[in-house]
């Protein structure tokens, strides 16, 4: 993410992040309330340094059942203290001792019984809280960077764990799209990869124009908090209201089949960034494994940014994030965070 173009120019700071797992902390926000009946166990669990995927087959190996019957909203970082819902489908309502599954890096915080399995994306969002450690830059200066992240919102940017060790899931999708066969799991993670990466690009070609949070002619508009689109239709004083009040986003496309809804200077936009070899050859990987057209917001705001000086080169960051969006995008708007990874 490094070589991304910065919304508001150059960096103000260089940090590290993840000295130590806590320094990373990720909570999930349900989006139901349990019913309290069924025969889906809900768990609150919290972890610490651990991968979601192996807490899962944890978790089916508790229950004495197949990984399947184990399911999660979402996938959360291996390098942080992470808190998310996990649901064990066990029909007898019979489930052994909790506390087996207590240990050092693994709680469950919370146990109740729901009526439905736990969906994918069934999570309104994620809590965040960074520590910054050896911070290099002057405080005035974060501090108002910080001021027009809150204000102005920044680049909706998938993070870099879309694209694996050193970028590897984009070869490995271009090497998939061309015969080689994949799991179905990792077929679904290249997949996503290299939509990833052609929605960067043409995120990366509006920040560099400065126009990532404005109309340009053909916009298709995201609603704030769904994936529901609208457009293009003729600019207007209540557009201009809903895109300042943060009610609608300009959107970028997330490459599959079928007709790429923008038009005009917005299409044009798109379609130059995505011209190069690499693109075209994943747009045709994309389109040929049945992927269909849709769209992203450009544009992200987290919720309730905070920061505190713990210390004089010490920076807290609190916020909250739509499902599906990553912390290093507000990273990436402050400077240079080294991750150690304990």
């Amino acid at each position: 993410m490094s070589e991304l173009p910065h919304a508001f120019g150059e960096p103000v700071l260089r940090a590290r992040m993840r000295s130590v797992p806590e320094d990373f902390q990720v909570d999930e926000l349900p989006a139901f309330e349990p019913t309290g009946e069924g025969e889906h166990l809900l768990l609150t669990v919290r972890k610490r340094g651990q991968n979601t995927v192996h807490v899962a087959r944890r978790l089916a190996q508790w229950a004495g059942l197949p990984e399947m019957a184990v399911s999660y909203a979402g996938q959360k970082d291996r390098h942080a203290v992470t808190t998310q819902r996990f649901s064990v489908h066990l029909p007898k309502r019979i489930a052994p001792d909790l506390a087996l599954l207590d240990d050092a890096d693994v709680q469950v915080v919370e146990s109740t019984w729901h009526n439905r399995k736990l969906q994918r994306g069934a999570l309104a969002g994620n809590r965040f809280g960074l520590v910054l450690r050896e911070v290099e830059g002057d405080h005035a200066a974060i501090d108002a960077r910080l001021a027009q992240i809150a204000a102005r919102g920044l680049p909706n940017w998938f993070g870099e764990q879309r694209f694996g060790h050193g970028g590897g899931n984009i070869d490995a999708a271009l090497s998939m799209f061309a015969g080689r066969r994949v799991r179905k799991d990792q077929r679904s993670m290249l997949l996503s990869a290299a939509r990833s990466q052609l929605f960067n690009q043409v995120l990366a070609a509006r920040v560099s124009r400065g126009d990532w949070d404005q109309p340009v002619l053909g916009e298709v508009w995201m609603l704030d908090g769904s994936r529901s689109v609208f457009g293009p239709e003729p600019w207007s004083d209540v557009l201009a209201q809903r895109l300042a009040d943060f009610d609608i986003h300009p959107s970028g496309p997330l490459w599959g089949a079928g007709e790429l809804r923008s038009q005009d200077e917005a299409a044009a936009l798109e379609l130059a960034a995505m011209a190069d070899e690499t693109s075209l050859a994943l747009r045709a990987g994309l389109e040929q494994a049945g992927l269909k057209q849709e769209r992203r917001a450009l544009r992200l705001r987290p919720v309730g940014l905070r920061h505190e000086w713990r210390e004089a080169d010490v920076l807290w960051l609190g916020f909250e994030l739509p499902p599906g969006c990553y912390a290093t995008a507000v990273l990436q708007e402050l400077g240079d965070v080294a991750a150690l990874q304990s």
